[in-house]
This record gives C-alpha cells, sequence and structure tokens, in this order.
C-alpha cells in the first residue's frame, strides 16, 4: 500500500494530465457490464478489463472481476497480466490516501466508513497510513458484515466499533465505499472541519453523497471532464444548483497546491477511478517484481 500511495502521488504530482485521459467505455452484457480503461504513458501502456455483474454475489462470486494488461510503450509487447480485481482494490484506497493526506485536517483522529466490502478493508489500510487515526467507525446494511468487518481490524489491533446515530457529526474523515444509488446521510450533519470521501459509484444516476453536503463543500474531483461525465453526486449536485462547474477543483491541483486547503467548510473528494491510476500502481507493481 504505501508503494501504491506514492506512485499514484508521484503521477498525480508529475508532468500527467488527466484530463486527456480516454474515456471508460461501458458494453452491455448479459450479466452486467463490461469496463474498458486504457492508459498510456511514456514507457507502459496499460488497458484493465472489468466485468461488472451485480448478481454474482447471489451465487457465490465477486461481483467485480477483471485483468490488467502491461505493455512496453515503444514495441507493444505484452510485459505482464494481473489480477485488474486486486489491483482496483490497492489502487483506489492508494487514490484516497493522496486525498487524506492534502486535504484532511492535520489532527484526524476518527474514521467513519461506510461499507464492508473490499475497498472498505482497502480504505482502513490506506488512511491510517497518512492519517493519524485513533477511532474508526463502521455502517453498513448486513449487522453481521459490520460484525465481522470489526471483529477482523480489532484482531489486528485497530480501535474499532459499529457506527451509531451521532457517528456523522463527530468524525474527522467520513469514508464511502457502497454501491448505494441514494445519499447515505445528511450532508448537513457533517461538521464544518470534515473530510468526505465518496468511491463507491461511477454513473451520472448513483450518488452516496446528496447536494446539501456540495453547498456547503469545496469539490475535489481526479479531472472535471471525468466527474461531469461519470459522477453521479457531483452530476445530480449540479442539477440541483447545489455547486457550480466553475467551483470544482482537481486533485492535481490541491497535491500541487501551496498548502492544505482551509478547513472551515467540508471538502469532499468524489473519486470514480481513473486509468492512469491503474497504470501507476501497476508499473510499480511490475517494476518491484522485476
Amino acid at each position: 500500500m504505501d508503494a501504491a500511495v506514492a506512485a499514484v502521488e508521484a503521477a498525480v504530482g508529475g508532468d500527467l494530465d488527466p484530463e486527456r485521459e480516454p474515456a471508460r467505455s461501458a458494453v452491455p452484457a448479459q450479466g452486467g457490464h463490461l469496463l474498458t480503461m486504457p492508459s498510456v504513458g511514456d514507457r507502459y501502456v496499460g488497458v484493465k478489463l472489468v466485468s461488472v455483474a451485480s448478481g454474482n454475489p447471489a451465487h457465490g462470486l465477486p461481483r467485480i472481476q477483471g485483468l490488467y494488461i502491461l505493455f512496453d510503450a515503444a514495441t507493444l509487447s505484452p510485459l505482464s497480466i494481473m489480477d485488474g480485481t486486486q489491483l482496483t482494490a490497492l489502487r483506489t484506497p492508494a487514490v484516497s490516501a493522496v486525498a487524506a493526506r492534502h486535504l484532511a485536517a492535520a489532527e484526524a483522529q476518527r474514521l467513519l466508513l461506510f461499507g464492508t466490502g473490499p475497498q472498505a478493508h482497502g480504505h482502513v489500510e490506506a488512511l491510517r497510513r497518512v492519517l493519524p487515526l485513533t477511532r474508526i467507525e463502521v455502517a453498513g446494511r448486513r449487522p453481521e458484515a459490520v460484525d465481522a468487518f470489526v471483529a477482523h481490524w480489532r484482531d489486528r489491533g485497530v480501535e474499532i466499533a459499529p457506527a451509531t446515530a451521532g457517528s456523522v457529526s463527530r468524525a474527522d474523515v467520513v469514508c464511502c465505499c457502497t454501491d448505494a444509488r441514494e445519499p447515505l446521510f445528511a450532508g448537513t450533519d457533517v461538521a464544518a472541519h470534515a473530510l468526505v470521501i465518496a468511491v463507491g459509484s461511477h454513473t451520472p444516476d448513483a450518488r452516496e453523497l446528496d447536494a446539501a453536503l456540495f453547498a456547503r463543500g469545496t469539490t475535489v474531483v481526479e479531472s472535471r471532464a471525468t466527474a461531469l461525465r461519470e459522477a453521479g453526486d457531483v452530476i445530480q449536485a449540479l442539477a440541483e444548483g447545489a455547486v457550480e462547474e466553475k467551483d470544482l477543483v482537481t486533485l492535481q491541483q490541491v497535491v500541487r497546491g501551496p498548502g492544505r486547503p482551509p478547513v472551515t467548510r467540508p471538502r469532499i473528494f468524489k473519486s470514480t477511478g481513473m486509468a492512469w491510476q491503474d497504470l501507476a500502481v501497476a508499473v510499480a507493481a511490475y517494476e518491484h517484481e522485476a
């Protein structure tokens, strides 16, 4: 995870232009849809193929599966085939960790996590590396999944408990890792100093955050073009007049900026996941093994 965070931060702080990344393509299929995510760098080219089948968990199969193929940029010779699901489980929390490093209050200690799946586990691992967390609370739809999640991390010495009614207002960082279609909590409950990270959706009709939060906060996205195309949280907040396109700040601006934004209003980092992130982490993994 440390290497993945470093790879993402180096990429976003370098010559990368996220606005020029190819758009993610989605092809409908019988069981769901197939996503294709290519990215081209100076030395390497990569593409991630991901299948999303919402009915799979009922059959004991992962909802998301995939492969990543890494090529040499000069010859376009294939270099490596990787587990795309594991790559995503690593790079998404790494991106959130970079955002948290630059956006969270310096003394952020309380994390509220929505979700109990692989991304939720990855975000606990990643955010603990960049923030001085002392208390984690977790919310989920199934009590047994919450209990298992809490037990997993307690066994590893983490101070963690199921969320309660006041968890949102007490949190320094709220992290949403769900497949929710509607807002998970009232944006008016979020503390003014808090950072809210939302990574669970990449379609215009799904949102984890409500317009009230966007009206109060500063919105940070991976790229404006991608957010306006895929980030339902942002798209719907724009439609409801809670935020304007000109107010969107990019993660690259934050990383390259002069310092941490003021913590007088909530900061929102909405991530849809982008192919340059996969490429950065895949290259780091490949070069480490090589």
